[in-house]
């Protein structure tokens, strides 16, 4: 296969091939840049914008849920003209012009047609990106691949929140709208940057790889549908990471305290994300799913039966750790199943399928919770976990 003796040829940076290294750094700067004003964006809606929460979140949850089918579509483009590169430029510039334009916004209609051209941007490039990681990455090594990717994605998680702090406060004489505006307009700049490193120094694989598409013969795979299958209910079990801050609120703790929680989590899943792909190279990836699976379970009876400081702690820690196996391992395994000629197709199948089912998740999620408790919502995720956990013995080993 040409396109990972290419790979296997090619420059590394801490073990890892110069392509997906830069990829890293190119995730890492644009979720900074998306991070950087989510925390304002629920206060800029209801306060500037005038908005309701429920109304808000609700429109804003279906159309990230609608921007899941672009992966798939924009993945199987990228196959049929062997091209990564361009629809991940592509993708990324979308996303940069309509955070840096949310600084000129004036209505919900300004505001919701730019996150929904956000979106968008991340349904065009997330496919074809995660192809690329996968040519770019030696044989058998795809997990230690996209466990680096998601580390540098989710540092940018980290550091995000911190910059945006960081200019409020430089910004705090300017009355409150002005001072979202300037933020939403800076967050454009490490985006840009982005751009810089795609278009100038990552290389494209796509046109590598067999020329000739025979059809999307691994989609016909049932081992491989099966798999889909449990995708999708381990996505029923993926609650909002909102349930978990509700969470904490319920057992006395402010909006602060809970962000420190919160903080915790994004660190574990950081730090635990790269060694976690290294080893799933190496113990399997299917059994490592598995692993995930239980892990999920656990995280959530932890978060349901959680009473005191210590077992709040180990809730989040143990989701942390869910989210960094769940978040990395299942792209490489698709990258393996999936034949050079058709790896953005496939990989844009298994995004499809979970960004479809996760969102009607926390639907149930909140159901559970308005007419029981957040006992119940948390429960219903360890039940499905679970569920796919069991599925997962009917899956072959590669």
């Amino acid at each position: 296969m040409r396109s990972r003796d290419t790979g296997e040829k090619e420059g590394k940076v801490f073990g890892i091939s110069w392509n997906v290294f830069l990829l890293g750094i190119v995730s890492f700067l644009n979720d900074m840049s998306s991070e950087m004003i989510s925390p304002i964006v629920p206060s800029y809606l209801t306060d500037v914008l005038g908005e309701g929460k429920l109304i808000s979140g609700s429109i804003m949850g279906a159309i990230e849920s609608m921007s899941s089918l672009f992966k798939v579509a924009f993945g199987y483009v990228s196959d049929r003209f062997r091209k990564r590169k361009a629809f991940v430029f592509i993708g990324y510039a979308l996303s940069t012009l309509a955070k840096g334009a949310l600084a000129f916004t004036r209505s919900w209609w300004d505001f919701l047609t730019l996150r929904a051209l956000d979106r968008i941007g991340k349904g065009i490039r997330t496919a074809p990106r995660d192809a690329l990681i996968a040519e770019s990455s030696e044989t058998g090594k795809s997990g230690k691949s996209f466990g680096f990717h998601r580390m540098m994605d989710t540092l940018g998680a980290v550091a995000g929140p911190l910059v945006a702090i960081g200019l409020l406060k430089l910004l705090e004489g300017l009355p409150v709208e002005k001072a979202y505006r300037y933020v939403f307009l800076l967050s454009a700049v490490p985006g840009l940057i982005s751009l810089f490193v795609i278009l100038f120094f990552v290389k494209d694989r796509g046109a590598e790889v067999k020329k000739k598409i025979t059809g999307i013969s691994t989609l016909r795979d049932r081992n491989l549908q099966l798999f889909l299958a449990v995708v999708a209910v381990g996505a029923l079990g993926r609650y909002s990471y909102a349930f978990t801050l509700w969470k904490a609120k319920e057992l006395g703790y402010t909006v602060v305290q809970g962000m420190a929680f919160y903080a915790l989590f994004n660190t574990i899943y950081a730090l635990s994300a790269y060694p976690i792909g290294l080893y799933s190279d190496r113990f399997g990836k299917k059994k490592m799913i598995t692993v995930g699976f239980g892990v999920a379970a656990l995280a959530s009876l932890s978060f349901a039966y959680a009473s005191n400081f210590a077992s709040l702690l180990a809730a989040f820690v143990l989701y942390g750790l869910y989210i960094a196996i769940e978040d990395t391992v299942p792209r490489a395994y698709m990258a393996d199943l999936a034949k050079d000629y058709e790896k953005g197709t496939i990989i844009g199948a298994y995004h499809t399928v979970f960004g479809v089912f996760v969102f009607p998740a926390s639907v149930i999620a909140g159901y559970l919770w308005k007419s029981h408790s957040l006992t119940y919502s948390f429960a219903f995720a360890a039940a499905m976990n679970l569920v796919a956990l069991f599925l997962m013995i009917f899956i072959r080993d590669r």
